[in-house]
């Protein structure tokens, strides 16, 4: 017998998935942070964790877009958001096996952005991330530490192939060792093992740059007080911080003022 997965959501601060649950697992990891109820558009991103909409960008400015410190509304059957420069509406629906979520935004064509569903997952020390092998994963300066090789000189990141770009192994999660490591990965789908456990998440967007976000806190970040956070998150673009973005590395807006795409959640999915 298929169990669908229960979502709940903060319209009032953010839009946030709260909770991801499925016949007693709950998919989505959780701090306190009460001052997330106070924020205000262009303060500092506040981690209360869950899922997160980022957009227009992710790092950079404003931190971690300018949606998740706005309240949004129900318009319908639509959850809706208005920023600055742009509108985006949310149908978020159940099914057998997981969860739809599609999305329009509305904006001056030629706008660019990235987008990306911040999710931070709850995960045991022995999860696995199944993407393609052989796909481009681009790691971050956070990185370099890590890494036997030096990083490039002035290169905003260092490009390898998934799993193991420059020699570290990404698709195990392991327990906390003190590091954190962002990347940002080719591809459109993949697939999250926890034990008996699996969720896959899955991105379509037509004509748009897409990609797997991959945030591996290790209790490595931040510098005062760490803690383990381990986010998996599609991505319209391909850069956390969109004043990196190359011309093919951020979405942008085609003439007819809209961008369209979905989200796929499945529990006992299979690898990509």
């Amino acid at each position: 017998m298929t169990v669908p997965l229960d979502i709940v959501t903060d319209l009032a601060h953010g839009g946030r998935w709260t909770s991801l649950r499925v016949a007693g697992r709950e998919w989505l990891w959780r701090r306190e942070a009460p001052e997330r109820d106070n924020v205000s558009p262009g303060d500092a991103f506040v981690d209360a964790g869950g899922l997160e909409e980022c957009i227009p960008t992710v790092r950079g400015a404003p931190d971690h877009g300018d949606a998740w410190s706005r309240p949004w509304t129900r318009e319908g059957e639509a959850d809706v958001v208005r920023c600055d420069r742009f509108t985006l509406a949310r149908t978020v629906r159940a099914e057998t096996d997981g969860v739809v979520a599609d999305y329009v935004l509305t904006a001056d064509p030629g706008f660019r952005f990235v987008w990306a569903a911040h999710a931070l997952l709850d995960l045991s020390d022995r999860a696995l991330l199944c993407i393609r092998d052989g796909a481009r994963t681009r790691l971050f300066p956070e990185t370099a530490r890590l890494l036997d090789q030096a990083w490039p000189d002035g290169a905003s990141w260092a490009e390898g192939d998934w799993p193991v770009p420059c020699g570290l192994r990404l698709d195990r999660f392991g327990p906390d060792d003190g590091t954190a490591v962002g990347a940002v990965v080719d591809a459109s789908h993949c697939c999250v093992h926890d034990r008996t456990d699996r969720l896959s998440l899955a991105l379509e967007a037509d004509g748009q740059p897409v990609s797997i976000a991959l945030w591996r806190n290790l209790g490595g970040f931040p510098a005062q007080h760490p803690y383990r956070s381990t986010g998996v998150e599609p991505m319209l673009g391909r850069v956390f911080d969109l004043a990196e973005a190359g011309p093919d590395d951020a979405a942008r807006v085609p003439a007819s003022g809209e961008v369209r795409w979905r989200l796929t959640l499945t529990v006992n999915c299979r690898c990509p």
